[in-house]
């Protein structure tokens, strides 16, 4: 470790962390094809979580002529999908990396185990707390969400988008999603850091110091409503009942497989899949910093960046004395 890192993390990445190069000027194109590849090509979250929404809208999803009342047998069965997704995404992971530890602390960025018990949690320990509001209320709202969406599809209360209508809008919706994420994460993230909201909704999901698989979406259900309400983006831009099933996918279960904790899935001692980051994951040790994604880099434009540097630890440590106004 060098003198420009910080100390006390188990693992870090190279730093200074890079946000898009898209953003970097002047333009890099080749930089910029590189992100867009190694953000969605070869064995990526992105490409997974696409593959996963194929198979559930081929195979688990109702059609729109049978969305088009509400029922409860349609509805159960989105449920009972979205229950069973979770349960395979965050159990699998918790599973790997904590239960068999099947790569010890290899790329795990913060050495400390998850907390067993602590009287902050709602069920006395965090991976019972987090297993509570991801299950309990988070599952709920996301599949009220697909609900309501699939319905308002189905009576042409959005617009219907077809890939043989609009092929090139159609495949565009796919890239944007994870754009639009890191737009709108960003301005929600930062208000539930206002103190009112901090304190009342937004520090149930901030109990996690040190994050695992089931702390993604162990949010308060206010937060996840928000959270999760970025899919009625479509109600302007219409879609496809693929790109619902993408777009609430992909909040939800990357939140799941970004607070792993580790930087990747290690599989022969290579790193097979890019998981967590160390840019979000400092803001659960750090609070008030790192408030968005590196896609966009709105801390970085709003001196709230923190790029796993001394120099930017300094800054933060002077900025979060501001903030409490010392």
């Amino acid at each position: 470790m060098s003198d420009e890192q910080l100390r006390g993390w188990n693992y870090l990445p190279e730093v200074p962390l890079k946000t898009s190069p898209f953003f970097i000027w002047p333009l890099n194109p080749v930089e910029m094809v590189k992100w867009v590849w190694n953000s969605w090509f070869l064995i990526t979250e992105k490409l997974i979580i696409l593959g996963i929404s194929v198979v559930c809208y081929v195979w688990f999803q109702p059609s729109l002529e049978t969305v088009q009342e509400f029922e409860i047998g349609w509805i159960a069965q989105m449920y009972v999908r979205n229950v069973m997704l979770t349960l395979l995404v965050a159990g699998s992971l918790h599973l790997w990396f904590y239960t068999y530890s099947a790569q010890g602390q290899k790329m795990k960025f913060d050495p400390r185990p998850l907390m067993v018990n602590g009287k902050q949690f709602t069920l006395g320990g965090q991976v019972r707390d987090n297993m509570f509001w991801t299950l309990g209320t988070g599952v709920v709202i996301w599949t009220a969400f697909e609900v309501v969406m699939f319905w308002a599809l189905s009576n042409g209360y959005i617009r219907l988008v077809t890939f043989d209508d609009t092929p090139v809008w159609f495949v565009a919706v796919f890239f944007l999603i994870p754009i639009w994420e890191s737009f709108y994460f960003y301005i929600i993230h930062r208000a539930l850091h206002f103190p009112y909201l901090y304190k009342h909704v937004h520090s149930l999901h901030h109990r996690n110091i040190n994050v695992g698989p089931w702390s993604g979406m162990s949010m308060h259900p206010v937060e996840q409503f928000i959270f999760l309400g970025s899919v009625f983006v479509h109600v302007f831009i219409g879609a496809h009942p693929l790109h619902i099933l993408f777009h609430l996918q992909y909040y939800f279960l990357t939140a799941i497989t970004t607070h792993t904790g580790f930087q990747g899935l290690l599989i022969n001692d290579r790193n097979r899949l890019a998981l967590g980051t160390f840019h979000h994951q400092m803001h659960h040790r750090y609070f008030e910093c790192n408030y968005g994604s590196l896609e966009i880099p709105w801390d970085k434009w709003f001196g709230s960046f923190h790029d796993g540097t001394v120099a930017a630890n300094t800054k933060m440590q002077a900025r979060r004395q501001r903030l409490m106004g010392r």
